[in-house]
Order: structure tokens, then sequence, then C-alpha cells
């Protein structure tokens, strides 16, 4: 099979949680251990450091790539989920894993795909580890999917474990309350392995901290700091806190040094091949895009757009799990609000995503493309005597972020 038909029989055979919801949520590790028995349980081959948190995980992750990558290190990342290419889950050194492996690896593995119908996270999980041993990283900085106790990723021993934030989302597997999320969220934390925590509330710190005792865990919490890095946002100096803790710990085995950590911080898009986090993608008008997704990262972005003191107009969409009614009060006032429906089959329809704002007394505008979300909000913005103090944001959901960067990369936005 060539690798376009690789994806296309990954994609359609597996169930995969990003495109259909809760269905394709495995609660239990036995598709993963099975998988990785029979390949050789190639998460045993390297050292690893194991990163949840209902946000900033992604970000976190990607950070202490950059800066273990920028030491001289061969570092493995497996994030998700990707946003354009399916390979952006798998990377060394910032760079994708190669469509050869992919083939080869799937093609491997087929007589278990059928044998075992595990999920599209499950396969991947599995592919990220054998392509990590195979290569011999120095070390990998391993993602959580979804949770943590019962997340694919969790057959790994970790040098360290990382829980970065807890928040409101994914309440129908999760569990409706911050405690019940964080004891899942604590789920990683291994047996002597120490723990790193982020900006976390008291209840739910609580409930790791309990978790942590429970397993003779160490528990550190994330550093102050006053390194410049390209990632913006006060959540972000949290995530590099969680990022240099670990640094600190893991000195004896993987020594670093201050100066190109440094640079790491400073150059970590670029480093680790890191989109969708507050990228600029235009100077004037000021174009935004940002992943954000729930109640916890949208009010932190928020409050990033109301520091910038721009006059903003919104591009939103969102999948139809989210609580908007929860959401909608976070956002700050806007010039306008263009809703426009992710391309995926979890996506909400603009109309039920226009009766919630419309529940606030806030008008939106209804597009059938994301394209023609962007056309109308660029052409508002050269009408207003306030184009060059403008700003327009774009996210909501990683999937509209995915189908910017998709258009982006298609050179079919305005601005390219």
């Amino acid at each position: 099979m060539t690798y376009e038909q690789t994806l296309a029989y990954l994609f359609a055979k597996l169930p995969m949680y990003q495109r259909i919801g809760a269905v394709a949520y495995k609660k239990d590790l036995t598709n993963t251990l099975a998988l990785c028995a029979a390949l050789g349980n190639p998460q045993n081959s390297f050292k690893a450091v194991h990163v949840a948190g209902t946000n900033g995980k992604g970000s976190t992750s990607h950070i202490l790539s950059s800066m273990y990558q920028n030491n001289g290190y061969k570092v493995g990342l497996y994030t998700s989920p990707h946003l354009v290419d399916f390979r952006e889950r798998i990377k060394i050194n910032g760079e994708l894993c190669s469509k050869e492996f992919v083939i080869q690896f799937t093609a491997t593995i087929a007589p278990l795909i059928e044998q075992l119908k595990p999920s599209f996270f499950e396969i991947t999980v599995a592919m990220a580890f054998s392509y990590f041993a195979e290569q011999k990283v120095d070390i990998a900085i391993i993602e959580t999917g979804l949770g943590g106790r019962l997340d694919s990723t969790n057959i790994i021993l970790p040098l360290a474990s990382v829980i970065t934030s807890i928040g409101y989302d994914h309440k129908d597997m999760l569990g409706d309350t911050l405690e019940l999320i964080a004891g899942e969220k604590a789920g990683i934390i291994k047996p002597n392995v120490p723990v790193v925590t982020g900006n976390i509330s008291e209840r739910p710190l609580q409930v790791i901290l309990a978790k942590a005792k429970e397993q003779e865990a160490q528990h550190f919490t994330y550093q102050t700091h006053s390194f410049i890095s390209d990632l913006k946002g006060k959540h972000q100096s949290w995530n590099i806190g969680c990022a240099l803790q670990v640094e600190a710990i893991l000195q004896a085995q993987f020594p670093t040094q201050a100066a190109k950590t440094a640079y790491a911080l400073e150059h970590v898009c670029s480093i680790s091949n890191f989109e969708g986090r507050w990228q600029k993608l235009h100077d004037s008008p000021l174009v935004i895009c940002d992943v954000a997704h729930n109640e916890e990262g949208i009010g932190l972005i928020a409050d990033e757009i109301r520091n910038l003191g721009l006059h903003v107009y919104f591009i939103l969409g969102f999948v139809s799990d989210k609580e908007l009614n929860k959401i909608v009060p976070l956002l700050p006032p806007a010039q306008s609000i263009h809703l426009v429906k992710p391309q995926v089959i979890r996506g909400m329809e603009t109309d039920v995503a226009a009766e919630a704002f419309t529940s606030f007394g806030i008008l939106t505008s209804q597009h059938a493309t994301l394209l023609d979300a962007i056309n109308d909000s660029l052409r508002q913005i050269s009408d207003s005597d306030h184009a060059d103090s403008s700003l327009l944001f774009i996210g909501g959901s990683n999937f509209v972020v995915a189908d910017l960067l998709q258009l982006k990369a298609e050179h079919k936005l305005p601005w390219t």
C-alpha cells in the first residue's frame, strides 16, 4: 500500500475518538498491552517522561522535547491529535516519522488489527513506541491522549511524570468533578517515580498528592522562572515551569546546559515543529489561532486576547460535547463572531452554536466553510475604521485549527 492508502485503511478500520467521540474510547489497557507484547514490548527499550493534564500537556511535551533536543539528545515525541499530517503524532528531534515506517508497521500488524480490533489511538501508541525503540532515542516525551489511568500510553514506566493542569473536559468519560478528573490524571503516577504538577487548584491537587503518597512518588511543584519564550501567555509560563522542574529532576541522568535550555525555550515552535498554540499567521490585521477548546483553555486564551487591547473578530467552531453555556461568557466583547462547523463527525452544527450565543444576547454569523468565514471577517475588518488595530482570532476546537492549517499548507489563505 502507499502512504495514503495506509492512512485510509487506518482511518476507516479503526474507531477514532477525535472523529466519532466516546464510542472509540477503550476503557482498559488490554489491547495496548497485547499489541506491544506482540512487538517485543518496545516501550521497555527507551527512557521516557510521561505528561498528562487537561490543558498544557501538548505544550509541555514540546517544551521538553525542544530542551533536550537542543542539549544534544535524540528525543522522541508522541502527542495527539495531529492537525494536518498524521505523522505529527510521532516525531524525533522535531522531524516527522517516515512514511515508509508507517506503511511497514501497519502492514506488519494487520493480522493483529483483525484479531484484536484495537482503536486508532491504541495502534498509534504502539507505532510510536516501536519507532522510538527502533530509532534508539535517548529519551521520549510521551503525552497522554485522554485521562491517564486508562490511557493507552500508561503502560510505560517513566523517569518522571507531569500533570500540567486539571479542568473540566471529557466529563462523560473522566468524571463530572475536578476531583474525579484529577483521580484519572493521577493514574499515571508510578511507584517511586517523581511527579511534577503545574498550576492546579487545591481540591484536585489534594487528590494527586494522595496518589503520590500512596505510590511513594516524590512530588514537585512547577518552577517559577523568568525565561523568554516564543510560547506566550501565563499558562505557557506554568508549562515551562513544569518542564524546568523535570529538567532539574533528571539532571544527573540527562545533564543540560543553561544557555542551551534558554535558547530552546525561545524557539520551542521551530525546534520541535509545534503549531496551533497562539500561532501568528498574519501581521495586519493580526491573525492568531489557538487550539484551546475547553473552559479552562478558552478562559486563559480570552485573557490573552483582552491583554492585547485590540478590536476583536472571532471565527469559532466547536465539537458537539462542549458546554457553550459555560464557554460563551468567558469570551471578551467582539466586533463580530463567525461560526463554522469543524470538519469531523463530532463537529457542532453552526445553528446549534448560534443558539448558545443568542441566549447571551450575542449575534453571530454562520458560514458553510472556514474560508468563507475568513473572507467575510477580513472584509469587515477592511471596511472598519480600525483595521490597523484589529485581531482576527480563529479557534474553539483543534479541528478548526486543523482546517485552518490545511488551508495554509495548500496556500489557500487570502494573505498567502
